[in-house]
């Protein structure tokens, strides 16, 4: 067995003195583990930091074997994105997530092409300037595992109109008439979500977007399988909370 393609460097473990287990998104394999030989190298340690993308070669004798992969670097970003706080916050949250909700072996590509533009927006700028790529990648992973929201028209009215809430129980959106009574219970719909603010979205748009994909990755997708969400994840949304104020 053997096959080529892209990926994003994910995770990478020790396995005895010279090799490492690298966990990678692959754009046409899903997530995906192989052991680099050779890994533990001053070399490949530079190219598997997670958040750099590489060409990769994976080999194996049978199919549901673990196999190893040969890798070439395509894009070393990681060490500029560890030198700033939020970008660092930003790719540990991205690399996490993707670990703990994608199916190993499952194609996503759009979760791929979309990562690959979160990530090269990330190195050298702040929350608020990517905070919206990351929202809009986690919905769209919801969507790909089919939990997607419905953010299209009011779940009580069918009204398109001033959706400002979504129902925490269905992931449909709500109005602000009808949703006003429930308000307290209701997640907040960030505008940017919609595609209709024209002004860049705030501080708190981002930190209300991390609270909604949040609440629908832990209840849809990871609770119903004893996981709960990562720490680097809970992190980000502390984060931005804060530099929201």
């Amino acid at each position: 067995m053997e096959w080529s393609d892209d990926a994003i460097v994910l995770s990478v473990k020790p396995h005895g003195e010279t090799a490492a287990i690298l966990e990678a998104l692959t754009k046409e394999h899903g997530r995906h583990l192989g052991l680099v030989h050779g890994g533990a190298s001053r070399k490949s340690k530079s190219a598997l930091r997670p958040g750099n993308t590489l060409r990769v070669v994976w080999r194996a004798r049978l199919n549901e074997h673990l196999g190893s992969f040969a890798i070439e670097p395509a894009r070393m970003r990681a060490g500029e994105m560890m030198e700033h706080r939020a970008a660092l916050a930003g790719l540990n949250a991205f690399s996490s997530v993707a670990g703990a909700v994608l199916p190993e072996r499952e194609p996503h590509g759009s979760v791929y092409d979309a990562g690959e533009v979160l990530l090269a927006a990330m190195p050298g700028h702040g929350i608020a300037e990517w905070g919206p790529l990351y929202v809009r990648w986690e919905a769209g992973l919801l969507d790909e595992l089919g939990f997607g929201l419905d953010l299209t028209r009011c779940a009580a009215t069918g009204s398109s109109d001033d959706l400002i809430y979504v129902s925490p129980r269905s992931g449909r959106a709500v109005s602000r008439e009808a949703g006003a009574p429930y308000a307290g219970r209701m997640l907040k719909l960030p505008p940017f979500l919609l595609g209709t603010q024209n002004a860049a979205p705030s501080l708190a748009d981002v930190s209300a977007g991390l609270k909604l994909t949040a609440h629908f990755l832990l209840e849809r997708v990871l609770a119903p399988h004893g996981k709960e969400l990562p720490p680097a994840r809970l992190r980000l949304e502390t984060l931005a909370e804060r530099e929201s104020g």
